[in-house]
C-alpha cells in the first residue's frame, strides 16, 4: 500500500501516542528508503544511492494543505465558528505561502529552474503540509478584537522526492514544527500567522537548497 500524507498524519498521531521509533521508521520506509539524518529535520528516508547532482530543474506539484483533525477554531473575540470559506481561504492561503517560499528558495542566485515539465535532470517535489493548527486564526472580523497567544501554533511537513520521469521515489521527509514560544503572550493576528509560517516554511525550502547545493558541489545560498 502506498504511504501517502495522511496516513504520515496518521503515523504521527501513533508515535506521540507511544509508537516505537523502529515502527514508524518500517512504516515509512516500507518502498526500499533507509533512515538518515539530516540536519534541521525531524525523519528522513533516503533511497540507497540516490543523489540530487543529477538533478538541475525542479517540478513542484500543487501544495496540499491539511488541518488538524481536532482544529475547532472559532471568529476571533467571538465564539462563533469559522465558516468554509473562511477556513479554505486560510488552507489555500498557506498552500500559496508555502509554494511561492520553495519556489523562492530553489530559484534563487542562479539556483534550479522551476519548470512544468518532466525530463532526465527534473526532479519532482510532493510537498504537504498536515496538522495544521491555528491558535488564534484571523478571519477579518469587524471592530477591534484581540487575541493572545504564546505559540502561533503547529503544522507537519510530509514531502516526498521522485525522478520526475521514472516516478521512482528517491527521498521522504517528515518535520513537525511548532511556532516560536515567548516567555511571554504575545498578540496574535493575520500579520503575525502569516510571518510565523512563512519563517517556518522558508526554514524548510533552505534545508532543501542546502542539499541541492551540496551534491552539486558548491553552496550558492
Amino acid at each position: 500500500m502506498k504511504i501517502t500524507f495522511l496516513l504520515a498524519a496518521m503515523l504521527l498521531a501513533g508515535l506521540a501516542q507511544g509508537a516505537s521509533q523502529a515502527d514508524f521508521d518500517r512504516q515509512m520506509s516500507y518502498d526500499g528508503l533507509q533512515p538518515v539524518k539530516v540536519k534541521g529535520i525531524s525523519l528522513a528516508y533516503r533511497r540507497p544511492g540516490a543523489t540530487l547532482a543529477g538533478y538541475r530543474r525542479v517540478k513542484l506539484d500543487p501544495v496540499d494543505v491539511r488541518f488538524d483533525k481536532n482544529w475547532n477554531p472559532t471568529r476571533t473575540g467571538t465564539r462563533l465558528p469559522l465558516g468554509a470559506a473562511e477556513r479554505e481561504a486560510i488552507r489555500s492561503d498557506l498552500a500559496k505561502l508555502v509554494q511561492e517560499q520553495f519556489e523562492k528558495a530553489l530559484s534563487a542566485k542562479g539556483g534550479y529552474p522551476l519548470v512544468s515539465e518532466s525530463g532526465p535532470d527534473v526532479l519532482r517535489l510532493g510537498i504537504h503540509v498536515v496538522n495544521l493548527y491555528i491558535n488564534a486564526p484571523d478571519a477579518g472580523a469587524a471592530g477591534p478584537s484581540y487575541s493572545f497567544v504564546t505559540s502561533a501554533g503547529e503544522m507537519t511537513l510530509f514531502m516526498e522526492i521522485f525522478d520526475s520521469e521514472s516516478g521512482q521515489i528517491l527521498a521522504r521527509v517528515v518535520d513537525r514544527q511548532h511556532a516560536r514560544s515567548p516567555n511571554m503572550a504575545n498578540m496574535a493576528n493575520r500579520v503575525t500567522n502569516v510571518g510565523e509560517a512563512a519563517d517556518i516554511t522558508a526554514a524548510w525550502a533552505r534545508i532543501l537548497r542546502d542539499a541541492f547545493d551540496r551534491a552539486h558541489g558548491a553552496m550558492k545560498n
